[in-house]
């Protein structure tokens, strides 16, 4: 089982080591940053108000298992930057876990109910698991990030908070 907890300095050393490369922190982050990720870049993108990062803890150990965060605009809430840190972790229904809690987490202490996300078409394991929950692609809507040479798309991913509770 795993908890959230509020992300705070503590745990930025973390997310800095776990991100390898630029293709893992475009994937991670989007173009927001820049390789090698930084207490800076980190600390400007938490400064905005309608960002909650949290750290996702082992609930048995305390130990960190991975970061997620929720952007709140317009009537609606984005998730983003869902990572699970240790690769050996993935493929195990954590990432399902994680986004059932955010989703619990605005259902709770929130308004909106417009969910959406972004994930990169080739990341076949996190569409899966974002389908699962009950996320369904949006095809009006897609991202292109050009990222060391290659061009990456990006599917955008919608679920109303309404029909996922009933």
């Amino acid at each position: 089982m795993i908890q959230l907890e509020k992300f705070d300095k503590t745990f930025y050393s973390e997310l800095i080591n776990s991100i390898k490369n630029a293709k893992d922190l475009m994937q991670f982050g989007g173009p927001e940053f820049s390789f090698p990720l930084t207490e800076k870049q980190i600390d400007k993108t938490l400064s905005d108000e309608n960002r909650i990062a949290f750290r996702v803890a082992n609930s048995s150990d305390g130990n960190t298992i991975g970061h997620c965060e929720i952007y709140f605009n317009d009537n609606s809430a984005k998730l983003g930057r869902i990572l699970i840190m240790d690769e050996n972790q993935r493929g195990k229904g954590i990432g399902e876990q994680m986004v059932i809690l955010l989703l619990e987490f605005i259902l709770k202490n929130r308004k909106e109910r417009n969910i959406e996300l972004n994930v990169f078409d080739f990341n076949i394991g996190a569409i899966k698991c974002y389908e699962k929950v009950g996320f369904t692609i949006n095809p009006d809507k897609k991202l292109i990030r050009e990222v060391d040479g290659e061009t990456w798309t990006a599917f955008n991913m919608v679920l109303n908070l309404e029909d996922w509770k009933n």
